[in-house]
């Protein structure tokens, strides 16, 4: 025999038959009648039930035929793989449930009239609208990010790169410690000093305190882990060129990290934009435009929503959906705008 063909043996061997697409397709298609079956001859019943009845047997209808073509080792393989897109599956279904669920409640009183008006009218007037509390809680969560997303950054870059280590960990330790604190204690801390003991009253500005001492600590936090991720080659090739230290942290850290960055501001921008609690403690509410955060009662979003769908009118609570309908894609268009921003800078800094 010659050499040719103890090697065409040979590769023969190590080839591994493969389920093919269609084998797997069916098997799993097998496997979502046999549950059908199950639940017609049995007592299951309920989405939920034959959802989780039909995975776990879809995996261990593929698995098994994987073991039995392919081997033990593909097979593992395989069962890792579904098991993981199993979970990413059930992460993702309550998100798209929620969001689901707000867009058909709330599409119905959703529109350009209910979305530019205020409830000067009344709370239950048909004509009523919510631009006085989107107006509102813009004002309170830009200023409150623009506090923030400075001390927060300024704060990671000591941890990461000025600090000691025993200097460090106390700022960690106390970040960690205002991360725990429940939202309506920073609301009742702003009512207290800034309201009561200091006299200046009910203000967009006060619930913008509030949502700064919630959002600062995720600030400093997600901007601390990304400043880590930079690379030290980096640092160290800047500080060969004669770069100052300070100088590499604007020029060179930031710009590396700036798009982690992004993704923790508008991560505590969505932690801090729903917050209902401290807004209404020091805040307050009312029917119409406050364009000045800093005189007088302002509405917001999280308070306008708390409100209507505790009322026993259908109307008002058609218009709570519409407005959570209106923060979600408030969040959205934010997220999506930082993020396209962040790719211009890092392609015009290219």
């Amino acid at each position: 025999m010659s050499a040719a063909s103890t090697g065409d043996i040979g590769a023969r061997g190590l080839r591994q038959a493969s389920l093919p697409n269609w084998a797997v397709a069916a098997t799993a298609i097998g496997a979502t009648l046999l549950t059908l079956l199950l639940f017609a001859v049995t007592g299951f019943q309920g989405d939920a039930d034959f959802l989780v009845v039909a995975t776990l047997l879809v995996v261990v209808a593929v698995t098994a035929a994987s073991w039995i073509v392919e081997g033990r080792r593909r097979a593992i393989d395989r069962i890792a793989t579904n098991l993981t897109l199993v979970s990413l599956i059930l992460t993702l279904l309550p998100l798209g449930y929620v969001i689901g669920y707000v867009v058909k409640r709330g599409h119905v009183r959703f529109g350009w009239g209910f979305l530019t008006g205020d409830a000067s009218l009344g709370p239950s007037a048909l004509g009523g609208g919510i631009g006085h509390a989107i107006l509102g809680t813009l004002e309170q969560v830009l200023i409150a990010t623009a506090f923030a997303l400075p001390l927060g950054v300024l704060v990671a870059i000591f941890i990461t790169e000025y600090g000691d280590n025993r200097m460090a960990t106390a700022v960690r330790f106390l970040v960690d410690v205002m991360t725990g604190i429940p939202s309506i204690v920073a609301g009742l801390f702003v009512l207290a000093f800034w309201i009561i003991a200091l006299n200046q009253g009910f203000s967009g500005f006060a619930a913008s305190i509030a949502l700064t001492i919630i959002e600062l600590p995720i600030v400093v936090r997600t901007s601390e882990e990304m400043i880590r991720l930079v690379p030290m080659a980096l640092r160290e090739a800047s500080y060969a060129l004669g770069i100052p230290k300070w100088k590499t942290i604007i020029r060179v850290v930031l710009p590396a990290a700036s798009t982690g960055i992004t993704t923790g501001v508008m991560l505590a921008v969505a932690r801090v934009i729903g917050e209902t609690a401290p807004v209404l403690l020091v805040a307050g509410n009312n029917f119409f435009f406050n364009r000045n955060p800093f005189s007088g009662d302002q509405a917001s979003l999280p308070v306008y929503i708390f409100q209507n769908a505790q009322s026993p009118s259908a109307f008002n609570v058609q218009r709570a959906w519409a407005a959570a309908l209106t923060l979600i894609l408030i969040v959205v268009v934010l997220y999506v705008a930082a993020r396209l921003l962040t790719r211009r800078n890092q392609l015009a800094g290219r």
